[in-house]
């Protein structure tokens, strides 16, 4: 697959911008504290679906546009952020959208996407079930089914990274979430494209490790989904496609737990007064489990989403 360039890149920021501007990118002083070097908080938690996904819909939905090819309805598969990116995309256009989730997601996720105009359907016990539901269903109605990586998703989500590298040239390390690959491939696309130096830090659910295990192994691996937090990571099955572009490209992967995605949703509230999902935080768990080894160093983190029910957040705050 061919990563989109720098052109595509600032042509994408353009589509994006159309809908919401620039999302902020702080040195926290507690968080740096906390971390005992520099640390950058990218804030994808403030466009308008609270989570990162929504730049790569605009940009999905503007390439079926541009080549004529706007379908009646489209169809797709979510833990909830993808769902209310695609959702928002297709209302802009006029597009019927339903979404499929696994049965017992996020009540506030799906709030969210209801209120979008996308008609939920709720089928399956993972992402994974979702998905294949939502594949039959778009061949029985005819529908277009919008995967959950595809370049024309990737340019849009490289906008963010694109907007992290050029703000911060300092960065030595960033930290990237892991669920089905386009985050971490379109920061590999940022970094590229600028030509920045920061090293590249995959991150998964210690309880969702199908990226992980696939990586090692050179092709794709299942592995069973237990996360109970970091329903945004809860891949079981990794995509061919995104291991393609993170094989060459990524330093190394971590494993956070839920434990330590919990804790990290805990700073994250304390230090910034933000709220993150599980996998909203898994970037700066990952980089408190490796902070002995970043000392002096410049580094880059994501509050990705934060996307999180009301009863979960308070949950994880009461050990406060």
């Amino acid at each position: 697959m061919t990563l989109p360039s720098l052109p595509a890149i600032e042509a994408a920021a353009q589509v994006v911008y159309r809908e919401f501007q620039a999302t902020p990118q702080y040195r926290w002083a507690l968080l740096s504290q906390r971390l005992g070097t520099d640390c950058w908080v990218k804030h994808e938690n403030h466009t308008p679906v609270g989570a990162f996904k929504i730049r790569g819909g605009l940009t999905y939905f503007d390439q079926l546009k541009q080549r004529g090819a706007l379908p009646g309805g489209v169809i797709s598969a979510t833990r909830g952020n993808h769902g209310q990116s695609i959702g928002w995309a297709a209302r802009s256009h006029g597009v019927p959208c339903s979404i499929v989730v696994p049965v017992g997601n996020s009540l506030e996720k799906n709030a969210a996407m209801r209120a979008l105009g996308v008609t939920l359907i709720e089928h399956g016990t993972d992402f994974q079930e979702s998905r294949e539901h939502a594949l039959s269903l778009a061949a029985q109605r005819g529908l277009h089914m919008v995967p959950s990586f595809h370049p024309d998703l990737l340019s849009g989500v490289s906008t963010y990274w694109w907007e992290l590298f050029k703000a911060v040239p300092q960065l030595d390390v960033v930290y990237v979430p892991i669920g089905q690959g386009s985050g971490a491939c379109a920061a590999i696309a940022a970094k590229l494209a600028l030509s920045h130096k920061a090293k590249i830090v995959g991150v998964v659910s210690a309880h969702a490790t199908t990226y992980a295990d696939s990586l090692a192994a050179g092709r794709i691996v299942e592995a069973p989904v237990s996360t109970q937090l970091a329903d945004g990571m809860a891949c079981r099955v990794a995509d061919q496609a995104a291991l393609d572009v993170l094989a060459p490209h990524i330093d190394h992967i971590v494993q956070v737990t839920d434990a330590e995605v919990a804790q990290a949703m805990r700073d994250l509230y304390t230090d910034t007064h933000n709220v993150a999902e599980g996998a909203g935080a898994a970037s700066f768990a990952a980089a408190m489990q490796e902070r002995q080894r970043l000392q002096g160093q410049v580094v880059g983190t994501t509050l990705s989403g934060g996307n999180v029910d009301a009863a979960a957040l308070a949950k994880v705050l009461q050990t406060l």
